[in-house]
């Protein structure tokens, strides 16, 4: 397996006249022992179908691909979707075979769109929509069972905080209804180019099963955008359009065990299911 180094990656950008662009949230990792050490944490095994969104020009496909069954690539960029085949077929030409490249947008893709039933999420995130981008696949493909991802450090925290943490928010809620979400190291700044003005880290997400709740996933999300929406506001304040009235929140919480002038960063998924619960009852006809 020959692997993608700072001198392959730049001369295959000039190859295809490319420059990254903040837009798409283009940094290319060159440094062939963060892509190894990615496939290693992710606990890949043979029979794994995996799914790389962003796979750039290749640097984590071509570590990936000697470990599962199958590598589907979900590549916006046309060019570098057009790319990615003909760099694994250079470079690792006995797994060419394994590899389905998919040029779409990440964040409309479903399962019919792949070809095969993804086991687990290993990919470098383009920043700037990592987060809708976890939340979406998780909530699109039944077949994930597991993800390791690379985003900024901050976005890392965020999904990984536990409620009464200051970085405790709509992330940590929604990613927490989907799976048990852990921070799985650092990764610095070197190892990509162009090289980020953030440092990155390593999120590591296990599916488990969303509360036990007669609400819906959209009626608890609900609840939990409310409550960040005016994280400094009490609960019963913060909730009181979601509820109807102040009145109506406060019911909704006291029917739920959750103290009123409680905020919603001191809450679990599984306290934002409760009010839910309990607000459909107390209000069903409430936009």
């Amino acid at each position: 397996m020959s692997l993608l180094g700072p001198v392959e990656v730049r001369a295959l950008a000039e190859k295809l006249d490319l420059r990254p662009t903040k837009k798409l949230g283009q940094n290319f990792v060159i440094d062939g022992g963060t892509v190894r050490r990615i496939v290693r944490v992710a606990g890949v095994v043979p029979h794994d179908v995996a799914i790389e969104i962003g796979p750039g020009l290749g640097s984590l496909t071509l570590a990936l691909l000697p470990e599962v069954a199958r590598v589907v690539a979900v590549e916006i960029d046309p060019v570098l979707a057009a790319q990615l085949p003909l760099t694994v077929a250079e470079r690792a030409p006995e797994a060419a075979d394994r590899l389905t490249v998919v040029r779409a947008d990440a964040l409309r893709i479903g399962p019919d769109d792949l070809g095969a039933a993804p086991t687990v999420l290993v990919a470098n995130l383009p920043y700037n929509v990592s987060v809708p981008v976890v939340l979406h696949l998780l909530e699109t493909l039944p077949s994930l069972r597991r993800g390791l991802v690379m985003v900024q450090a901050e976005v890392a925290d965020r999904l990984a905080a536990t409620p009464g943490s200051k970085i405790y928010g709509i992330p940590s809620v929604k990613a927490a209804w989907y799976a048990d979400v852990r921070r799985a190291g650092p990764v610095g700044r070197n190892v990509f180019w162009p090289a980020p003005n953030v440092d990155s880290g390593l999120v590591s997400l296990v599916r488990r099963d969303p509360p036990v709740t007669t609400a819906s996933r959209e009626e608890v999300f609900a609840a939990v955008d409310a409550a960040f929406a005016q994280r400094r506001k009490t609960l019963r304040a913060a909730l009181a359009s979601w509820a109807g009235t102040a009145a109506a929140a406060e019911e909704a919480l006291v029917a739920a065990g959750v103290d009123p002038s409680a905020r919603g960063e001191q809450l679990g998924v599984e306290d934002f299911a409760r009010i839910a619960e309990h607000r459909r009852a107390a209000a069903p006809s409430t936009p």
